[in-house]
């Protein structure tokens, strides 16, 4: 049993918190301890130093814990929850096929639910930020907003600027919405306001172009899936003569601006143009495992100074196991065959996992690291158990054996958040037990097409057939 006491972690005062550890981006640094206040870090240092700098404030002692940022997923689609399973052992591009019937079926009620539950999935797996790249259900995006304000959880919330299936001379409507969109959230302590487009052939160039200066102009990110499937390469060379991501380098929607998720299938060209932009790019290893057409050069791109987060495109919400899973498909991709036991060594991944996703959505200055002035979005993680205790390389064994079970507190904002997977101010049961009903009603109603069969019906039908 953790013998922490969750009371003193609760109160709304300032905290001085002397865990064991602090994971500095240096570093884990021992003895270190943490003043919290108003939501951000005040002070990090010795701990010795910082409580005879603050005499009157009792330090929370933390045995047996380290206290580290929390993760960033650089990539999600909160309101696609009620389907996560529905993407297993299915061909690539299942987008047309799962996602856009299913969230068209999600009135505000069940988007709201949605949205929520999958906040609760990523607090519970270490997630302090989140980056929606925007829901095709026909709600207002505050509804997505209200979600992950409801939850605890920061939001980096995208607004969808698809405006090639909508009438000729759309495009004016579509960026006012986007420059108000940019506007209401401008001052959201948790809530970040984003533009995002599905893919480059969903907008018109004009729109591409437009959406980048919006973008840059208010320090915010446009999200755009980018060279994640074979099929969406080739309709783009068919269309434009050139890839996805040269076709938006041509009509000059790159730069720092972009948070180009995926990009799994780049020729060395497309790197080089990432590195010479500025661009971020979410890598979503797990995504690329389950439903994609390849796993993107992550390796190779931090080799070149290519800005990179890690994403879960909402397939499991665990940052240790998305950490693992992005040095082991390197390995397996490539560093097998080149001979590469190191593939970017285990303190790369918790860096992309952290300080390098929240740059990669636009909040590098905001939060992703412990360092004074930045917002208190952290975890503290059990390091007396039997995975962690044994600690020769902290960093590559958070990345190797740790999981969320091991998390024992998440705060967002100075806030505890959740202790030992539960929320501590709203009943995460009831919200389990709501979403089930409304699910059932929504993939029931949505017209979702499966090339798969589920594991039970193909058991059944394996049983069934006989090999003469």
């Amino acid at each position: 049993m953790n013998p922490l006491d969750r009371a003193p972690l609760a109160g709304p005062g300032p905290l001085l918190l002397a865990p064991d550890a602090v994971l500095l981006p240096e570093g884990p640094a021992d003895g270190y301890a943490v003043l919290v206040e108003d939501g951000t870090f005040r002070a990090v240092g010795p701990a010795a130093e910082l409580a005879a700098a603050r005499p009157g404030l009792d330090p929370v002692r933390l045995p047996g814990h380290l206290l580290m940022p929390g993760f960033v997923d650089a990539h999600h689609h909160l309101t696609q929850s009620f389907g996560a399973a529905l993407a297993f052992g299915e061909p690539s591009e299942i987008f047309r096929r799962v996602w856009v019937p299913l969230e068209g079926a999600l009135d505000e009620e069940s988007a709201h639910t949605a949205a929520k539950l999958a906040c609760y999935e990523a607090l519970r797996g270490g997630f302090t930020t989140v980056a929606d790249a925007g829901t095709r259900a026909g709600v207002d995006v505050e509804v997505v907003a209200s979600a992950a304000r409801d939850a605890g959880v920061r939001c980096v919330l995208g607004l969808v600027c698809n405006d090639a299936d909508r009438e000729p001379g759309s495009g004016p409507a579509v960026l006012d919405e986007a420059e108000k969109h940019l506007a209401r959230y401008a001052g959201d302590p948790l809530v970040h306001p984003s533009l995002a487009v599905s893919i480059p052939e969903a907008a018109a160039e004009g729109t591409l172009r437009a959406t980048a200066r919006l973008a840059a102009e208010a320090g915010a990110v446009v999200q755009i899936h980018v060279n994640e499937h074979l099929a969406g390469v080739e309709r783009s060379l068919l269309r434009h003569g050139l890839r996805p991501l040269e076709h938006l380098h041509r009509v000059g929607a790159l730069g720092p601006q972009l948070l180009a998720a995926h990009a799994t299938m780049l020729t060395p060209r497309e790197l080089s143009l990432l590195a010479a932009t500025g661009t971020a790019v979410s890598y979503n290893p797990v995504a690329s495992a389950w439903k994609g057409n390849a796993v993107a050069a992550a390796t190779d791109m931090t080799e070149r100074g290519v800005r990179v987060g890690l994403g879960t495109d909402g397939t499991r919400g665990d940052g240790f196991r998305l950490a693992e899973a992005a040095e082991f498909a390197q390995r397996l991709a490539y560093g097998l065959t080149t001979g590469d036991s190191s593939c970017g060594a285990g303190w790369t991944w918790l860096e992309h996992a952290t300080r390098g996703g929240a740059d990669a959505v636009g909040l590098g200055a905001r939060t992703g690291t412990v360092a004074p002035g930045r917002a208190a979005d952290f975890l503290l993680v059990d390091v007396a158990t039997p995975e962690l205790a044994l600690s020769w390389d902290l960093p590559w064994e958070l990345v190797r054996r740790g999981n969320r079970d091991q998390i024992t507190a998440v705060f967002v904002a100075g806030r505890l958040r959740m202790w030992h997977g539960r929320p501590t101010d709203w009943d995460g049961d009831a919200l389990v037990r709501r979403a089930t009903e409304l699910a059932r009603a929504a993939v029931g109603a949505a017209r979702v097409e499966r090339a798969h069969p589920t594991s039970t019906e193909a058991r059944a039908r394996q049983e069934r057939t006989v090999i003469l």
